[in-house]
């Protein structure tokens, strides 16, 4: 049984998601996730519109203007459920991990 597209996401996944709570442009995208992640998870462009374009077919963020070359996007509820989904499945590995050891 082949593994569901976004069941879990990759680290750069996430804070591209997290980004995206408020309304942004792929250049504000990077340098949010700068910011957010203190200068430890860096998305070159190529990434990043790659998987924006993903995200968009699977109605997790939607575009909300196009000014010129520069579009803006902005989470959806249904991208929203996929963030939560992955931070309690990183919770419970967390968990996991300390009552282990």
């Amino acid at each position: 049984m082949p593994r569901q597209r976004f069941q879990t996401l990759t680290e750069q996944m996430f804070y591209i998601l997290m980004a995206l709570k408020e309304e942004c442009c792929g250049t504000d995208i990077m340098e949010r996730v700068r910011t957010i992640t203190e200068g430890t998870v860096q998305i070159g462009p190529g990434t990043l519109y790659n998987l924006l374009d993903q995200f968009q077919e699977e109605g997790m963020i939607r575009q909300t203007r196009v000014e010129g070359r520069r579009r803006s996007y902005i989470l959806t509820d249904h991208g929203l459920a996929v963030l939560e989904q992955e931070y309690r499945r990183i919770q419970t590995q967390a968990e996991l991990y300390r009552r282990y050891f």
